[in-house]
């Protein structure tokens, strides 16, 4: 039978050498399942794969999109199933590595069938962003929405902006769409999840921090400052150095930030990551990469 294998883990605990490793075993290209290194010009702040590692094993949904292109969830799903259905008439197995969880839910269940927000809608929402806050928002939502009020981050502007941008583009509530049925898929899907000891995996967040700020991380965010508005650079590593070229925040004091952020992230995935009980977790700690390949290649036999 078909099988899609499901590299996935917390940021930082070592997926992209890990991918790579297994890519060559399975004879498969990686598909990226991260909604941030799908973006260009972004490379070092998303720890995006390298231009030799692009070359060394064939990627998908890297280095894709414009900053200011739109893409959703409901848009991946769509293209790697595609991508899936081409692959899987000439090989058996496919890898799909990353940490985005929408993204690896989407392909893996499905979502609901969502709909497309026009531009229209779109520019409209923003700009009443901008214009009224996020305050009026909530208040508008909390009215026309109460159920999907009730749940959501009140602090995630994302979140709150694309619920009323459903209802404006629909005339329904966001609430009415989402009926969590999990879709069939015609390949059987095998999840690897990659896990590190609390300690380990936030000292490796900590270093991984400082070795891209010395590999050009401040210059990079700097080169897109112009684009900070868009949705696509409000993400760890460049809202805390936009606040350095505002003048808001001293530069140390924005590294840190980054640490403790990227941490608060990390913690989120595994949250969400230990809800799936298809996963089966590999802690790396004190194991080599050898070793991991051996384990994963070990699952993916017994699931046969």
């Amino acid at each position: 039978m078909k099988t899609l294998v499901v590299l996935l883990g917390p940021t930082a605990v070592g997926k992209t050498e890990l991918s790579l490793s297994l890519a060559k075993l399975l004879s498969s290209p990686i598909i990226s399942a991260d909604s941030r290194q799908i973006y260009k010009t972004i490379r070092i702040g998303t720890a995006a794969p390298t231009e030799e590692q692009l070359r060394e094993v064939k990627h998908y949904f890297v280095h894709q999109l414009e900053l200011d292109e739109y893409y959703s969830a409901a848009q991946f799903e769509s293209e790697v199933l595609q991508l899936l259905d081409n692959h899987f008439k000439t090989h058996d197995v496919a890898l799909m590595s990353g940490g985005s969880m929408m993204y690896i839910d989407a392909v893996c269940k499905g979502i609901d069938d969502i709909p497309t927000i026009s531009d229209d809608v779109r520019n409209l929402m923003h700009e009443r962003l901008r214009n009224e806050g996020l305050d009026v928002l909530k208040a508008e939502l909390r009215m026309i929405d109460p159920d999907y009020y009730a749940i959501v981050d009140l602090k995630n502007q994302k979140r709150i902006v694309h619920a009323l941008e459903i209802y404006y583009q629909s005339g329904k509530p966001f609430s009415s769409f989402r009926t969590h049925t999990q879709k069939e898929r015609p390949f059987r899907i095998v999840k690897i999840g990659l896990m590190r000891s609390r300690e380990v995996l936030f000292q490796r967040i900590n270093q991984r921090v400082d070795e891209m700020m010395k590999e050009g991380l401040m210059e990079e965010v700097r080169s897109v400052y112009h684009l900070k508005h868009l949705n696509s650079l409000n993400t760890v590593g460049y809202k805390e150095l936009f606040k350095v070229l505002d003048g808001e925040w001293a530069l140390p004091m924005a590294v840190e930030r980054i640490k403790k952020n990227t941490r608060v992230y990390a913690k989120k995935q595994m949250t969400w990551f230990k809800h799936d009980e298809d996963i089966h977790w590999l802690n790396l700690d004190d194991t080599s990469v050898e070793e991991a390949i051996s384990s994963i290649n070990e699952i993916i036999k017994m699931k046969n």
